[in-house]
């Protein structure tokens, strides 16, 4: 029946793309959580009114994750070409997608996080200061378990978006389903391929968005 209606379509790349995909969506996304955690915590403590207000800091970060965010992807990978061929030894390849995709999506969710962090009632981060909670205390038992649920929305977001961005990658060189639409389906003008890599990439997207909504509906305890 593959054979029938897609007759280009050899199982096991799409299986080696797919899992290509999978492995760049998944290590970007933890650097991308790590990263975005720590930015959006910092933007939230040195913010105006924030518990450690730092008007320097807090602009300096905001400028670097304004202008990292809103940096078309296809461009941000040619802009750190000479970065990830340093600190990679290739530009082609999974491995070689990580950089652009991390500092891609880090300073998005950076932003997300710094929101959902707003979002926690001041109340409790007063009655846990007046309790004399050290930083530590306050960021790990208080403002990540309060916003826990936007968290993890922000991160499905993420997550998503980084699949879009690893299609991408794979024009141009990237591996994965978008190199595989692009190489074997449009260059050669297969459209059997290209329509199952984009249903791959869609289904791969309907897993993320029900897993996040899952999660976040377990974490709110609104």
């Amino acid at each position: 029946m593959t054979e029938t209606f897609f007759p280009h379509l050899k199982l096991d790349q799409l299986w080696a793309a797919t899992a290509e995909t999978l492995y760049m969506t998944a290590l970007a996304g933890v650097a991308t959580f790590v990263l975005g955690i720590v930015l959006g915590l910092v933007l939230f403590l040195t913010a105006r009114g924030g518990l450690y207000q730092n008007r320097t800091l807090y602009s300096v970060i905001s400028i670097l994750v304004n202008v990292f965010r809103s940096i078309p992807f296809i461009i941000l990978i040619v802009l750190l070409i000479p970065f990830t061929k340093t600190l990679i030894g290739t530009i082609l390849g999974a491995n070689a997608a990580l950089p652009a995709l991390i500092v891609g999506a880090a300073p998005f969710y950076a932003r997300l996080v710094e929101i959902g962090l707003r979002e926690v009632d001041k109340g409790v981060i007063e009655a846990s200061r007046s309790m004399g909670a050290r930083l530590s205390t306050l960021i790990f038992r208080v403002l990540l378990p309060e916003s826990s649920p936007a968290l993890v929305s922000g991160i499905t977001v993420t997550l998503i978006a980084l699949v879009s961005y690893s299609a991408m990658a794979g024009v141009i060189g990237a591996g994965g389903l978008g190199n595989l639409a692009y190489l074997e389906g449009f260059q050669r003008n297969h459209g059997d391929v290209t329509l199952v890599a984009t249903l791959t990439i869609l289904l791969i997207v309907f897993i993320i968005q029900l897993l996040g909504d899952v999660i976040t509906t377990r974490l709110d305890k609104r």
